[in-house]
């Protein structure tokens, strides 16, 4: 039964790598669940936080970042930032204030030509550029699309993230609550353990990483205690890329463990016993039926 006069819909977050649309997404839900990374293209599923009021739930959609494919895996990262565009009730486009419009921003706004549900401009990072810049920019951007809401924000440090809040429930239609008010996001655990992990592996190795790194978790068993143990294997392309991550007499792969479950434990609320795993699996990114190994599943995004 629905509440009257209670609000709820879709809303996609999309916008070139690197804009900041993984930190405002955690940021909106108060909790970790899209891995954050400086280095661009790491979000490569959809992944839905539920934020829920009194009044109103929005459940935003995290896309991967727009850019030109280069390979499968880009294709298919490629379809789902893209056909959200046709599932939701409002797009919130996000750039980044320090850079200004830019020939991706261009390519997406060709994109949003036949949106038909309202297109929010979200200007992120205001905290890196002087508030004597801000306005001109906004002017910029005006030109080039028929924005409904032009909203500067800083995600990391939480400015006008509560004002976007409110403009976006304005949006919404009535509708029912999707999903109970304590649940922040439609993923399963095992998904978001798998993320947590790969960020990690983001974080701290080097450039020839990150877009050829994969995390599946193979096993989850709860014993007496209340303990959960974790089995996980990080896939590479290469066995010089093997080497990296497991590191000097494996280091590396032992504070890629060590991050990951202070992170594991803290989503599960349980102590969290981890084991990761190397595997190489030659130009996996190229082929499709290890994508769907993997869990990349293209049927969904056609």
């Amino acid at each position: 039964m629905n509440k009257e006069g209670f609000k709820s819909g879709f809303v996609s977050i999309i916008g070139r790598p690197n804009v900041g649309k993984s930190t405002f997404l955690n940021r909106m839900i108060g909790q970790k669940i899209a891995i954050m990374s400086d280095k661009p293209q790491t979000t490569r599923n959809k992944i839905q936080g539920v934020y829920t009021e009194e009044d109103a739930q929005i459940v935003f959609i995290d896309t991967p970042g727009i850019h030109k494919p280069k390979h499968k895996l880009g294709d298919f990262m490629m379809k789902i930032a893209q056909n959200t565009l046709r599932e939701v009730d409002i797009v919130l486009f996000m750039v980044n204030a320090e850079e200004g419009p830019g020939r991706g921003d261009e390519f997406i706004i060709e994109k949003l030509q036949h949106t038909k549900q309202p297109v929010f401009l979200i200007i992120n990072k205001i905290d890196q550029i002087h508030p004597d810049e801000l306005l001109p920019l906004i002017d910029k951007y005006r030109t080039l699309y028929p924005f409904a809401e032009i909203i500067p924000i800083s995600a990391l440090e939480g400015n006008n993230v509560d004002a976007l809040a409110r403009t976006v429930k304005k949006y919404l239609p009535e509708g029912p609550q999707y999903y109970p008010s304590n649940q922040i996001t439609d993923h399963p655990e095992r998904f978001i353990m798998e993320e947590l992990i790969r960020e990690k592996v983001l974080h701290l190795t080097r450039e020839e990483i990150p877009h050829s790194v994969a995390v599946v978790i193979d096993a989850i068993q709860k014993r007496e205690g209340g303990a959960v143990y974790v089995n996980a294997t990080i896939v590479v392309e290469r066995p010089s890329q093997k080497g990296i991550v497991i590191g000097k007499q494996g280091a590396m792969l032992k504070e890629i463990g060590k991050r990951a479950r202070m992170d594991i434990e803290a989503l599960l609320g349980s102590k969290v016993f981890l084991e990761v795993w190397v595997k190489v699996i030659k130009d996996w990114r190229n082929k499709m039926t290890q994508l769907r190994d993997l869990g990349f599943r293209e049927d969904e995004y056609l």
